[in-house]
């Protein structure tokens, strides 16, 4: 017997990691979000977090669901409780067709597939488009769990600008201009159109059929992942992107942020052709998504008042945004300013040049309130001077006192940077607002 050797010569270094040279390369690409990173010290009872996008599921029904869980396991738990299709319960894709036909949407039952979130829906549509170097379009800032899978995938990113209107048609018409000329192939325009995660602005109405337009000229399609559309604070329900273009555009839909997000069941909407090959992604990734789940929300959707019950989170997250954009403006320092969501969980918060949010972030949590430092939304290390604020979950108190911590702490980076002069700061594109010394 010959006694094991190492397959590569030993260079000196200890590698902690004995599979490292096993793996493939686009491994690479998997990083841990700034934001997971966060959540283990966010979570401290004595930290004010306003980072995490978790929703306040305090006024959901819990007595009547408990009942209805129990009635699917008393009436149909060997259904409920065995593997079912890669596709989708029948009966739960029915309802989200009667959903979607909210924003406008027409579909068919057929063209949509159930998913483990709409998290999976994303990485599976990322996977079926991108080859390593292909180009995704996609706001700057833009959901940093798209942009994990985008890198995960070996994708390239290039952002696109926003205003107070959303994504900015010229900037997309540039991007696709420049991505041309420099012979690259771009695969999709990522977009999340209303109540935008982090940036917490909603995509104008008369920029939709635009924007439309463009990825149609250009031959791009679109993904529109939209888990906050019904959730304004006013109640308007916008236009999908996929009611004015259904044979370009895929649809990532949730019932995470207007149910129960623990359940873990969302959907992909996609054209007739691309649906078939998001069933055998499916298959491959799950097997199957779980059915219970997937009863216990039909059953909710089936029995209970929905509608209604949306309009409790609305009002919900409506005291909490007011809650949040009072304080920022009684607290923070001149020179910051944020965006005004009408819907949604997000404020994005801009601050003066000589304060580094990243940097600035261990002090923060030191004064015991966390926040999501603006370069966890941006794929190529802008977003110093940004932050995103949550204000889904804490009580209105708790968010007043935090933005209150956060001030004192901004104040004093401030303080900083005039004694010791200013940090450089890259331009970052991103919505723009009036400062809070001018509203």
């Amino acid at each position: 017997m010959t006694e094991n050797r190492p397959a590569k010569p030993q260079t000196g270094r200890h590698n902690l990691d004995p599979h490292l040279e096993r793996y493939a390369a686009r491994t690479a690409g998997m990083t841990a979000s700034e934001i997971r990173a966060l959540f283990a010290v966010a979570s401290r009872p004595e930290v004010v977090s306003l980072a995490g996008g978790m929703p306040n599921l305090a006024a959901l029904p819990l007595d009547t669901l408990s009942a209805q869980v129990g009635e699917i396991i008393a009436e149909e738990g060997l259904v409920a409780l065995q593997y079912g299709s890669a596709h989708g319960v029948p009966a739960l894709r029915d309802q989200i067709c009667e959903i979607m036909a909210l924003e406008g949407v027409k579909a068919h039952p057929d063209d949509v597939v159930i998913t483990v979130g709409s998290q999976m829906g994303l990485d599976m549509v990322t996977r079926l488009f991108c080859d390593p170097g292909d180009v995704v379009i996609a706001e700057g800032p833009s959901y940093v769990g798209a942009l994990g899978s985008f890198s995960a995938y070996q994708a390239n990113v290039v952002h696109v600008a926003m205003d107070d209107q959303g994504l900015v048609p010229e900037g997309l018409r540039e991007a696709l201009r420049q991505a041309e000329k420099a012979g690259q192939r771009v695969k999709f325009l990522y977009t999340i159109p209303n109540f935008h995660n982090p940036a917490g602005v909603t995509l104008a109405i008369e920029r939709r059929a635009e924007i439309v337009e463009i990825c149609r000229e250009h031959g791009v399609l679109i993904v529109e992942d939209n888990p906050y559309g019904l959730l304004g604070f006013d109640g308007q329900i916008y236009p999908a992107l996929r009611s004015l273009d259904p044979d370009n555009v895929v649809y990532l839909g949730s019932f995470s942020k207007t149910f129960a997000s623990g359940l873990r069941v969302g959907w992909v909407l996609a054209p007739h052709a691309v649906r078939e090959k998001l069933v055998l992604a499916a298959e491959s990734a799950t097997l199957c998504p779980p059915t219970f789940n997937q009863m216990i929300v039909s059953r909710y959707l089936a029995s209970h008042d929905w509608k209604g019950q949306i309009k409790k989170f609305r009002e919900n997250y409506r005291e909490r945004r007011d809650a949040m954009l009072s304080a920022l403006q009684q607290y923070l320092p001149a020179g910051c300013s944020w965006t005004q969501p009408e819907g949604g969980f997000y404020v994005w918060v801009t601050v003066p040049e000589s304060v580094d949010t990243k940097a600035m972030l261990p002090r923060a949590v030191t004064a015991r309130v966390a926040y999501a430092s603006g370069t966890g939304f941006y794929a190529d290390g802008l977003g110093s001077r940004q932050m995103r604020l949550s204000y889904c979950y804490p009580t209105p108190e708790r968010i007043r006192e935090g933005v209150r911590r956060l001030a004192t702490v901004l104040e004093s980076e401030m303080d900083l940077g005039r004694t010791f002069g200013s940090v450089r700061a890259r331009t970052i594109p991103g919505p723009e607002t009036p400062s809070p010394d001018t509203v």
